[in-house]
């Protein structure tokens, strides 16, 4: 797809969905950290319900890497054992390391058990107000894909495809308004197109089956 052309769906989609937003509750930097690390592979709904409790109980990078109950606090999470033993181990070098600051640079939390590339930037854009690079989850992926705004496969190639066609003051929006609507119409397996804003400029890339 033109540059162009990804405009145009861009401005559709934020007319379409005027109210976007991101989608973990949270107060503090530390507070997304958490919120992020039990998102993966889990729906934001069940990640905001159980945090609601969590936040009350567990204040500081210390309280989080000293919690002896932290899996029994989380098992409604999915992989909650993995993710208890990476947000204790990410708390602790938290702890030790940043005096208890969640750091604010890509690289740095980039090294932290648990956080990715997708993660970090979560919390640049939404903690730190710091815009590096584009959240590439899975509606971004299948969506941005179907468009015809990357031919890739990897998240990280995805995310510098998009950073090339999008221009920058609209990195932080792109992947709250893909996510509206990969759920309200670009499901998968099979997206709603009869009813797609979107549909005179997509090429439906990849979709065999549309209702």
């Amino acid at each position: 797809m033109s540059r162009e052309k990804a405009l145009e769906a861009i401005k559709i989609l934020k007319k379409e969905y005027p109210k976007t937003k991101y989608y973990l509750d949270f107060s503090s930097p530390l507070e997304l950290l958490v919120a992020a690390i039990l998102s993966a592979q889990c729906r934001d709904e069940v990640v905001n319900s159980v945090t609601k409790n969590l936040f009350k109980k567990y204040k500081t990078a210390r309280d989080y890497a000293n919690a002896k109950g932290l899996e029994n606090d989380i098992k409604s999470i999915t992989f909650f054992k993995n993710k208890a033993r990476n947000i204790k181990e990410a708390c602790r070098v938290i702890a030790e390391k940043y005096n208890g600051r969640v750091p604010d640079i890509i690289e740095e939390l980039t090294q932290l058990p648990g956080i990715g590339r997708k993660t970090a930037n979560a919390i640049l854009i939404n903690a730190f107000d710091k815009i590096v690079g584009i959240v590439v989850d899975t509606h971004v992926i299948r969506l941005s894909q179907r468009l015809g705004w990357t031919k890739e496969k990897n998240p990280d190639k995805i995310e510098k495809d998009l950073m090339d066609l999008i221009p920058k003051q609209d990195w932080r929006i792109i992947t709250y308004l893909l996510k509206d609507h990969g759920r309200a119409v670009c499901r998968a397996p099979v997206p709603t197109c009869s009813q797609c804003k979107l549909r005179n400029l997509c090429p439906k890339i990849g979709v065999t089956k549309k209702l």
